[in-house]
């Protein structure tokens, strides 16, 4: 198994979460099909480090987040492995992680779609939610199951601003895995395929038409609506103000008029 070490030494299998970048959109896809692509130790390591690639590599204006092929885009936190290391070193395997609720995920600068070719629950809800737009599979259901195993749900906060409350209370009290069909008539996904492969062509697209855009402007557009389900609608809109400032003083704020006028693609600098 092909593995690298990270910061703190620990040997990181390469091959349970996959990273490629193509045309300015990067593609991270969880690989343990074995495990209905839970999320281990090694894999939450992976995608740390990916977070912070996708922040420091200026090439990269579009992530997709999807997984191998197996009925399930994640099944959660390996259980099993969260059992053995219980039991090998008496603690928590969420004192073991570097970043437990992928938090980091959230405070990527650009967006990420996530492509779910199957289930999602539990750990795989927490990525769905924190990417920003969402592409299912008909016929496949999402949840969030942590009272059905004793665990617990804080990073579901956040849908709060993306469900109704009854809806997302009921998720979290039943522990029951809900229709991606009904997800979407909630606005909370964007589309349902019917394949797999359509899922990923749909996200592919959406990543291409965001690439085809001012990045400047699209990321000021992720961290303005975030920053607004934080601050709430005045204080947000005050920061909304301040955060496009720079975007309205850029190279690219002249350079999208002046492409129009001249009736041609603009050229973005990203500047």
């Amino acid at each position: 198994m092909n593995s690298h070490a990270d910061t703190r030494g620990t040997a990181v299998p390469l091959n349970d979460v996959l990273f490629s970048v193509e045309n300015g959109i990067a593609t991270i896809v969880l690989n343990r099909p074995e495990r209905r692509n839970a999320l281990s130790i090694a894999a939450n390591e992976r995608l740390y480090e990916i977070w912070e690639q996708l922040d420091s590599d200026p090439s990269i204006q579009v992530a997709i987040l999807t997984s191998a092929d197996c009925g399930t885009f994640c099944a959660g936190m390996d259980l099993r492995e969260a059992a053995e290391m219980n039991a090998k070193t008496g603690k928590d395997i969420l004192q073991l992680l570097r970043d437990p609720m992928y938090q980091r995920m959230r405070s990527v600068s650009v967006p990420i779609v996530a492509a779910m070719t199957g289930h999602f629950t539990a750990g795989g809800m927490v990525l769905a939610l924190n990417a920003d737009l969402r592409i299912g599979l008909a016929g496949t259901s999402g949840g969030i199951t942590e009272a059905k195993v004793g665990r617990g749900s804080p990073w579901a906060v956040p849908m709060l601003w993306m469900l109704p409350q009854p809806v997302l209370l009921e998720l979290m009290l039943t522990g029951e895995m809900m229709p991606v069909e009904r997800f979407a008539a909630l606005g909370f996904v964007n589309y349902v395929e019917a394949t797999p492969d359509a899922v990923r062509t749909r996200a592919r697209q959406i990543a291409e038409r965001i690439v085809g855009n001012a990045p400047l402007t699209v990321r000021a557009s992720k961290q303005t609506v975030n920053t607004a389900m934080a601050l709430g609608s005045v204080a947000g809109f005050a920061r909304a103000q301040e955060i496009f400032a720079p975007v309205y003083a850029s190279q690219d704020a002249q350079e999208g008029p002046k492409a129009f006028a001249e009736k041609r693609k603009p050229i973005w600098k990203g500047r």
